[in-house]
């Protein structure tokens, strides 16, 4: 039962919870007329504390086409925040308004702390380098519909490794399942970072590679995951400039690629995927954005613990 949990890391459910919740996600997609108004008279709070637009309106949305309603802000600058309100406080008093909240911030850990203060299901958005539990449903929802499994897959990661929370979610998340290798793709300077690999990937006997050139192993993903280099996590612009162009997948490097391979992108995108591979049908990143709708009206639905119209 699911009712009344957090949901603050991928491995706060077991992989029976986690297919609980895709597999609602799938039955949401496939007839969305009925889930309308599960939600009715249910609030969901929406505290971002760092831009955002995929996945706040994402789960904004969710709730809404619930039947839901949604408050929160979308800076912290609009809010008593602004006036030096600690964590604790807000989580407080918008736990007091709200039967639901959802809470993206910069400093890693925060969600883990203001889990200890809530009086509601607390849902984590995002948090610095750290986490983004609900970007890791979405791309095993969508890994899961694109090959038909989760156990048994190469999967590539590619460009930012170091700062890329979508990237140390997915590695914590895919780690339970069966006969999965990583190819870890970036430059030296964003490889995955070693307190990382120690803790998970080495600590759970994952199979894994690291390579600087796409190039060399596309050939044999089953998956690939792009990723920007995220200038909001250097401190220095140089650095930025350097790196941020280091990888762009085209036509020309999908050539070498199988014919079934995914690639998913958790975006925005800037330049590391050329327009022209959009309409390859192994681009799935369209298909993923969309899918993270459903696979968090599925979350919702699942920490209130409503269920479908009758």
């Amino acid at each position: 039962m699911l009712k009344g949990r957090n949901y603050i890391d991928p491995t706060n459910f077991s992989m029976a919870e986690l297919d609980e919740v895709m597999d609602l996600a799938k039955k949401i997609k496939e007839n969305p007329v009925d889930y309308l108004d599960v939600c009715k008279g249910k609030l969901l709070a929406t505290l971002f504390y760092e831009p955002s637009t995929r996945t706040r309106f994402s789960f904004e949305a969710a709730m809404l086409r619930l039947g839901g309603e949604v408050i929160g802000f979308s800076e912290p600058g609009s809010s008593s925040v602004a006036k030096g309100e600690s964590l604790r406080d807000t989580i407080r008093t918008v736990g007091s308004y709200s039967d639901i909240i959802t809470m993206r911030h910069p400093k890693e850990g925060a969600p883990n702390f203001a889990a200890e203060f809530t009086y509601v299901p607390l849902i984590n958005a995002g948090d610095g380098g750290h986490q983004h539990p609900t970007q890791t449903l979405t791309d095993l929802f969508t890994i899961r519909e694109s090959k038909g499994r989760l156990d048994d897959l190469t999967i590539g990661l590619c460009g930012d490794l170091k700062f890329g929370r979508t990237v140390h979610s997915l590695i914590k998340a895919m780690s339970i399942h069966k006969n999965i290798k990583f190819i870890l793709i970036s430059p030296e300077e964003l490889q995955v970072p070693d307190y990382f690999k120690a803790t998970v990937l080495d600590a759970n006997n994952l199979e894994y590679e690291e390579h600087i050139k796409l190039e060399e192993v596309i050939d044999r993903l089953d998956v690939l995951y792009m990723t920007r280099v995220q200038k909001e996590r250097f401190f220095n612009e140089a650095d930025y400039v350097r790196l941020k162009d280091s990888y762009v997948l085209d036509l020309e490097k999908l050539k070498n690629a199988k014919a079934d391979l995914a690639v998913l992108h958790p975006l925005p995108r800037v330049n590391e995927i050329a327009y022209e591979v959009d309409d390859d049908p192994r681009a799935w990143y369209f298909r993923q954005v969309k899918n993270g709708m459903f696979v968090r009206m599925a979350l919702i639905m699942k920490l209130l613990g409503v269920e479908k119209n009758a």
